[in-house]
């Protein structure tokens, strides 16, 4: 473990690194590693053994040590995520390990030397680090080293048998454990193909779970908006049967008062009680007409019209009180083809918004613009702007920034729009504290068949 901790805090210049190995080239080279480590600890028992010439063994070790110098950089790199440079050059490296096994087996036993094994080892780590030709190549390097070393020996040391079984050795490993890599390596790669082919089908299981999920939400949403409505309207047809037969009675009497009384005194207050009459009935009516099923039916409808109307709606919302609403609209009244009780709904939607987000004392505009393609329609409050994280979920079922709010109004607002094929979107007012919901409506060619084509001239007037 000091070891370890000792080349994780050395700094060898990044240079030297071959950057961006692949995985199974860290995992070779952990493997590879783990062999040479092992080799060098045997190398280092058999350099230090009892009856070894004090010569020899103090060659060994210092050939011995620089193999550890260069595996030590090589775990270095290894442990940091990189390979190093030189484990690029694989034949350059057999090379090497040719020569340096061969000096070890020279300055031990000759060809009996058990440092000899190494060649094998060095087999080992090339087909496990590298492709198929390396371990061949290198296995002609090692046979090679081995017959110089024969060659460089005495006569009387000099074994055929020996040299013959350990180059056949060779080979015989170079063939074994270059088709086991490649075993390994072919079902590495098809494993990974397979992770990938899962991980792919994962997220897109998942893209389809959040998208039936939003379908789910939204049809639910939608589904509990027509439960309301249905439920409104038939408390408003109640509410207005239930009111409208007293009404009718005391209408009556008045009517009749109004005949038997000639006063002026009294003929004014008559007067006075049945306009308050005639304002109770009108406010049924109009909750009638709005608590009507919907009519999706597209109709060329005037704008101005469906403002005033959804405007005239919000002076009986109960949080109105103290607070202002103004209308600056374009001039001449744009017309559009639009389905009319959805906008208003999608308009008084909008304008009780904006209420709730002023302050008392507060005020809200409701503007419309005109360009060649679009009409566009802006609710503005000089309220506080919505956080970042709200902006976000603006339109989603069950999103609201109000205590006492659904988070169904803009979703529905947004889909009743989508409708008549515009959208409606989110603006902060950059001018001045507030923020707007701008409503983008399609312009289509008029009745006649010619295309609209507005002159933008606001017109201010105050509700």
């Amino acid at each position: 473990m000091n070891v370890m901790s000792g080349l994780r805090s050395l700094r060898v210049p990044r240079q030297w690194a071959e950057p961006s190995p692949s995985r199974w080239e860290l995992a070779a080279e952990s493997i590879a590693l783990k062999i040479r480590w092992i080799g060098l600890l045997v190398g280092y028992c058999l350099a230090n053994a009892s009856g070894r010439d004090q010569g020899h063994a103090t060659a060994l070790n210092a050939l011995l040590t620089l193999g550890l110098i260069y595996t030590a950089i090589d775990t270095y790199y290894t442990l940091r995520g990189l390979l190093f440079n030189l484990a690029r050059h694989p034949f350059l490296i057999a090379l090497l390990e040719s020569f340096f096994i061969g000096l070890l087996c020279l300055f031990d036993t000759g060809l009996d030397s058990p440092f000899r094994y190494y060649y094998l080892l060095s087999l080992v780590v090339g087909a496990i680090r590298y492709p198929l030709s390396v371990p061949y190549v290198t296995c002609l390097f090692h046979a090679g080293s081995f017959f110089l070393l024969f060659t460089w020996l005495p006569a009387q040391q000099r074994d055929v048998a020996t040299l013959v079984l350990m180059v056949t050795i060779m080979i015989w490993v170079a063939w074994a454990t270059s088709a086991l890599a490649l075993l390994l390596k072919q079902a590495g790669a098809e494993l990974h193909l397979l992770n990938l082919e899962l991980q792919n089908q994962q997220r897109e299981l998942e893209a389809r779970i959040a998208e039936r999920t939003r379908e789910l939400e939204e049809s639910q949403a939608r589904l509990i908006h027509q439960e309301k409505q249905a439920t409104f309207g038939l408390l408003a047809a109640g509410i207005a049967h239930e009111v409208g037969n007293p009404l009718t009675v005391i209408s009556g009497i008045v009517q009749m008062l109004q005949r038997q009384n000639k006063e002026p005194l009294t003929q004014d207050r008559l007067r006075l009680i049945s306009g308050q009459l005639d304002r109770i009935q009108n406010i049924l009516r109009e909750l009638i007409d709005y608590s009507r099923p919907e009519s999706r039916e597209k109709d060329w409808i005037v704008i101005d019209d469906l403002i005033h109307e959804a405007i005239h709606l919000a002076k009986y919302y109960k949080r109105l009180g103290g607070k202002n609403i103004s209308t600056q609209l374009a001039q001449p009244a744009p017309r559009v083809r639009a389905a009319r009780n959805p906008m208003i709904q999608v308009l008084l939607n909008l304008i009780l918004n904006a209420i709730d987000a002023t302050e008392q004392g507060g005020h809200v505009t409701v503007r419309t613009e005109v360009d060649e393609r679009r009409l566009i329609i802006k609710v503005i409050d000089d309220g506080h702007p919505l956080p970042r994280a709200v902006q976000d979920k603006l339109f989603q079922p069950y999103q609201t920034a109000k205590p006492h709010g659904t988070g169904l109004g803009l979703y529905i607002s947004h889909r009743l729009i989508q409708e008549q094929g515009g959208w409606v979107e989110y603006q902060a007012e950059p001018a001045a504290p507030g923020k707007a919901f701008v409503v983008y409506l399609p312009l289509p060619k008029d009745p006649h068949g010619e295309p609209r084509n507005h002159v933008v001239v606001p017109h201010l007037s105050r509700s």
